[in-house]
């Protein structure tokens, strides 16, 4: 038994339909195993037919049209057929065991061509031959929204059309008209390869079936399974979108600010040569340089810092200028409120203390005793402000030492702003040694540790370290930015007058940093001169998170998604495009690992989802979409009011990519259902078949070997009763003679 062959049948699948439904793509899938890509799929198409004669040509196609289907050894021969409804078919009809009828799910003209020209034309050829009706492409039906799909109509033009939500057919129509045809249906995808060994697995057993019964007499064919259920395909999960942050531009900004020198408030002079910097990023570059920038003139004068009479000279123009009601400006500044923004603003301002008259001329010097410093002087100097008008600002004027050359404290100066040196002075082969040797004495000076090292490196042909150094030391200006100007208000020269009080700030970092500021205060606005603006619907907590920002070009640690609609909005306001996606990556990373931990955060997503589109954070709001669309099911049972409470064309978006789709849920109720039935019909058949014939079955057997042997049994024992019985009453007519004792005998004893 075990080297007997099997026997051997041939299947004849004849494949017709529409033309560009999908037919000859089905059956190379199927004959010559053929992986395509999507963009192959796409091609524009060109009417083809696969040749039956390939079974005689390539050896490997016929030894894959073998195959075993319920223990019957079959070789499966396909047929291509043309489209052309006008063509002659009647060839390939003849002596086929099995028709697929085809039809593409994205053309509903090809399924009513199926009912009204195929299947006629199927039985008036081929009358008693099983039919399959199958559904092609059937990937299209998730796919015609994906990207990748339809860039590669972008690509071609108008050559190709993509596919519409109204060109599909669902799966319920197409079994409505297998219904109606008395077919069976199914559906494939080359692309996914759904379906291709399934339709075919289930073709030879309809042919098997329908040969059976012609001849009854092969045992081979006992065990062929009626055509088994297609379990739906259930379409890919939608991926979860990427969440890209702007590139950085801060280190570009802060060279920047250096080179323009715009509201510069100290004077290097280094013998004929003068330098210009900002306060507050030296203080926050050299710790010297702090100290010194914080000398206190009591001495020479009363106590009254020259910040607040610089605020109070110009609070006044500021306010009261003379514009028109039609002038435009950004922010307005209301009049009635200069008292107690003044209050807070003395509070909050931490500059130089010197005293002076508003009116006077202020002129303050002192010798310094320091090897790099000679004097350092406070004094009102002249000059033109943005549009060509005379103004008047207050400087630091600090004289250095002839130990300090001019060359190297323009490199010194650049190194606290950027971090680096000139290129050319970054290698040893480049640089005047000379030169590198001044640097680093200036830098011993100033106490800049980072610059001393850097150049070291340099001298000794280790410039590789200097990487390390610049970002450690980026780092360190970053956190003393934060400290000093964020945290105390260092050298500012503009309040901002917010919701819940004032907020100093420093003009020339947030022109570099945002360009609406850099319009703001460089344009014909009256907050260019202004040192008060009103910055209306923001809040402290919302502006300190926006100057962390700003200053160090990282977001701060409150933002979170519970709070960040506020930040959301000054951002978009601001034109911050880093700062919006920052933002978004912080949130969705939150949310990611909440909906990993805890598994629910859809009621977030809807408090999310419209003020994130209102304010262009557009790709938290794809991820929030992406999580409710997916979530679907869920969000209607947990947040219905919430789901009403969407804007219309969120609900209709949500309704329609919603995962899984509602073809799919239906269709998965239907083959539930399907499958029921069919174990129920199966049921009865096995209870029957393990019973077998009352007759001839071994239970009946074994009851009634049992039952004769009882009665044997039975009736041995009483034939043994019978015959004691007889035995008994024989004894009792015949007696056994006992022995009598004669008077004699006993006499004579």
């Amino acid at each position: 038994m075990d080297n007997e062959q099997l026997h051997q049948e041939q299947v004849k699948c004849v494949v017709v339909g529409d033309t560009a439904v999908g037919k000859t793509r089905l059956i190379c899938a199927r004959a010559c195993n053929k992986q395509v890509s999507l963009s192959q799929l796409l091609t524009t198409h060109v009417p083809t037919v696969w040749a039956i004669d390939q079974y005689r040509i390539y050896k490997d196609v016929l030894e894959r049209s073998w195959e075993v289907v319920d223990g019957v050894n079959v070789s499966l021969r396909l047929w291509d057929t043309f489209g052309d409804h006008e063509k002659d078919r009647r060839f390939a009809y003849g002596r086929s065991d099995v028709v697929l009828l085809c039809f593409s799910v994205t053309s509903p003209v090809s399924l009513r061509h199926c009912k009204a020209m195929w299947y006629p034309e199927i039985r008036r050829f081929c009358p008693q031959t099983p039919v399959l009706l199958v559904g092609c492409k059937n990937d299209l039906r998730y796919m015609y929204q994906d990207e990748a799909y339809l860039s590669i109509f972008r690509e071609n033009g108008s050559f190709l059309r993509a596919t519409k939500r109204s060109d599909l057919v669902m799966p319920d129509q197409a079994r409505a008209v297998a219904k109606e045809l008395g077919v069976h249906y199914y559906e494939t995808s080359v692309l996914s390869y759904y379906g291709v060994n399934e339709v075919f697995e289930n073709a030879i057993r309809v042919a098997l079936m329908a040969r059976r019964q012609q001849r009854f007499w092969m045992t081979n064919l006992k065990k062929v399974q009626k055509p088994l259920l297609q379990a739906p395909f259930k379409p890919p999960k939608p991926p979860v979108p990427e969440t890209h942050v702007t590139p950085s531009s801060y280190d570009g900004h802060i060279r920047e600010m250096w080179l323009q020198q715009a509201h510069t408030d100290v004077i290097f002079v280094a013998g004929s040569v003068g330098f210009t910097a900002h306060r507050f990023m030296l203080a926050s570059g050299s710790p010297l340089l702090h100290r010194i920038l914080m000398t206190d003139f009591s001495n020479e004068l009363s106590t009254r810092s020259s910040s607040e009479s610089s605020m109070v000279s110009t609070f006044g123009e500021a306010t009261q200028g003379d514009f028109n009601d039609d002038t435009e400006h950004l922010i307005r500044v209301e009049s009635g409120k200069q008292s107690r923004m003044w209050d807070q603003l003395k509070r909050r301002s931490s500059c130089q203390v010197l005293s002076c008259d508003v009116n006077r001329r202020l002129d303050v010097a002192r010798d310094m005793d320091h090897p790099a410093f000679t004097s350092i002087r406070v004094q009102q100097c002249e000059g033109l402000d943005h549009r060509g008008n005379p103004s008047s600002s207050l400087q630091t004027v600090i004289t250095l030492s002839k130990l300090i050359t001019p060359q190297a404290m323009n490199q010194v100066l650049q190194f606290i702003y950027t971090g680096t040196i000139d290129r050319r002075y970054c290698e040893l082969q480049t640089a005047p040694i000379g030169l590198l040797l001044e640097i680093r004495q200036a830098a011993e000076f100033l106490e800049l540790s980072s610059l001393h090292s850097f150049v070291s490196n340099v001298h000794s042909r280790e410039e590789f370290l200097n990487t390390d150094l610049k970002l450690h030391y980026r780092k360190e200006l970053k956190t003393h930015l934060q400290e000093l100007c964020i945290g105390h208000g260092l050298f500012s020269d503009v309040m901002f007058h917010l919701d819940d009080g004032l907020y100093p700030v420093h003009r020339a970092l947030l022109m570099s940093r945002c360009d609406m500021f850099k319009a703001m205060f460089s344009g014909d606005f009256r907050e260019s001169s202004a040192k008060v603006i009103a910055f209306p619907g923001v809040a402290q907590d919302t502006f300190m998170q926006l100057l962390t920002y700003l200053y160090t070009d990282e977001l701060s640690g409150s933002v979170s998604y519970l709070k960040c609609i506020e930040l959301l909005e000054v951002a978009n306001r601001l034109c911050l495009h880093r700062l919006i996606t920052l933002i978004e990556k912080r949130v969705v990373d939150q949310l990611t690992l909440k909906c990993e931990k805890e598994g629910d955060v859809v009621e977030h997503c809807l408090r999310l989802l419209e003020p994130c589109k209102l304010h262009n954070a557009d790709q938290l709001a794809d991820w929030c979409m992406n999580h409710l669309c997916t979530n679907y099911n869920k969000l209607c049972k947990r947040s219905p009011k919430l789901l009403r409470q969407l804007h219309p064309e969120n609900q209709e978006y949500l309704s329609e990519h919603r995962w899984p789709p509602v073809w799919y849920l239906k269709d998965y109720d239907y083959y539930e259902k399907c499958a029921s039935e069919r174990e129920k019909e199966d049921r009865p058949l096995l209870k029957r078949s393990s019973a077998g014939c009352l007759c001839f079955s071994s239970k009946s057997r074994r009851n009634s070997s049992h039952m004769s042997g009882t009665t044997t049994i039975t009736a041995t024992h009483d034939a043994d009763a019978d015959a004691d019985i007889e035995a008994m009453a024989e004894d009792v007519n015949h007696p056994v003679p006992v022995p009598v004792l004669h008077p004699s005998n006993g006499m004579d004893m």
